[in-house]
């Protein structure tokens, strides 16, 4: 008996087709950008506010639990409603209410995300000149190969789920590792409550009040900016080496440009983006790499406050004049190397979780295509023995 994604929901739902105004974040629109291998890119989500939210979920209110998939650019991704957060659908996406008492709603999420779902919407979508499905598309969608046995959906998706929540813990790790930096960098270069402020007159400067033996000067005077090579992406042959263009990594490679840590701004599209690299890169024309004397750490806070204008009216861009003429807080040597020492101590520890989230990533995402078409004995599996093996 042919069973379909319908006959296991308690509802399918399709979103507004009209783009909502951006608000004060009362709720956040989740739309294509913000889905990604299966998880909330919650900073690609638009904030809303109240009465949008309410206009927008007036057919259902996404719930915990629920899942949310995307009818086109791209098909087939989906991701499920946080607990923590108040959403609304973005265009081009459905809310989907699995109903529990005939499958199990994470495992149905897992089940999407692999080969059987996602080949069959993808061949549903590429008739059309812009792949998409439509609503009964995805109501008709064939779940005949999904397990019926609630014992291996409600493993595997403790599994997988535990994986996920798991790189969730480590997300929020990184993001307080950061705000940590950030915390003590306000305090230091902003409120110039640093060690030893206390015995430090502050005199006037062209930035304002700044501490007595502070200068002001431009970027001219303490970096250098250097074109970005271009890198075709066929001659983009794989490897350690990160290629970097102004909105990040665009590829990898087996040869450098530049030896790690480095900062790369953005030259055009993303004018003025500060991205910082530990390792060897290879930064492409859209970009400047940096040089400098100082301590990096310290200059890329200041860069990344730094407010770069586009020089360029056709196609964004930022000239190395227009760059140079920025303003740059110096103070003493020994306080930028004592702030760069516990930021680094700080970075540190967010890059070693950053390595561990994408081992248990690699583990997840070889593990989910198995699990949920049966090719892997679930009751095999020890979710210990995997941690351990990247912790």
């Amino acid at each position: 008996m042919r069973r379909t994604l319908n006959d296991v929901s308690e509802a399918i739902v399709d979103c507004e087709h009209k783009t909502a105004l951006a608000g004060d974040g009362y709720a956040l629109s989740v739309g294509t950008r913000a889905m990604k291998d299966g998880r909330l890119v919650i900073d690609a989500c638009k904030p809303v506010s109240e009465s949008t939210y309410e206009e927008w979920t007036r057919r259902m209110r996404p719930q915990p639990g629920d899942l949310v998939l995307a009818r086109e650019a791209p098909v087939g991704q989906v991701i499920r409603v946080p607990g923590a957060l108040r959403i609304c659908l973005g265009q081009r996406t459905v809310l989907i209410r699995p109903d529990a008492g005939k499958v199990h709603p994470r495992f149905l999420h897992y089940w999407l995300l692999g080969p059987t779902a996602q080949g069959t919407m993808s061949a549903q979508a590429s008739g059309a000149t812009v792949p998409h499905l439509n609503v009964e598309d995805i109501r008709s969608l064939s779940i005949v190969e999904l397990p019926a046995d609630p014992a291996v959906q409600q493993f595997a998706a403790e599994l997988l789920g535990s994986l996920d929540d798991l790189i969730e813990n480590n997300r929020r790790r990184i993001e307080l590792l950061e705000q940590m930096a950030q915390a003590i960098y306000r305090e230091w270069f902003v409120h110039f409550r640093y060690p030893g402020h206390e015995n430090v007159p502050l005199v006037d400067s062209p930035l304002g009040p700044i501490p007595d033996g502070w200068r002001c000067r431009d970027l001219r005077q303490v970096i250098e900016l250097h074109y970005g090579k271009a890198l075709k992406k066929d001659a983009r042959r794989g490897g350690p080496v990160a290629v970097l263009g102004s909105s990040g990594i665009v590829g990898w490679h087996d040869e450098e440009l530049v030896d790690g840590p480095s900062i790369i701004v953005g030259r055009k599209g993303n004018v003025g983006s500060v991205i910082w690299v530990d390792g060897p890169s290879w930064p492409i024309d859209t970009t400047y790499y940096v040089t400098t004397d100082l301590p990096l750490r310290y200059v890329v806070e200041q860069l990344r406050r730094t407010e770069f204008l586009n020089t360029h009216a056709a196609v964004p861009g930022l000239s190395r004049e227009q760059a140079y003429s920025r303003p740059f807080l110096q103070p003493p040597e020994e306080i930028m190397a004592s702030f760069s020492e516990r930021s680094e101590v700080l970075a540190s520890q967010a890059t070693a979780i950053a390595t561990q989230s994408e081992r248990l990533a690699s583990i997840r995402d070889l593990l989910l295509p198995k699990l949920v078409t049966g090719q892997i004995d679930v009751s095999e599996l020890d979710l210990g023995d995997l941690v351990e093996s990247v912790a």
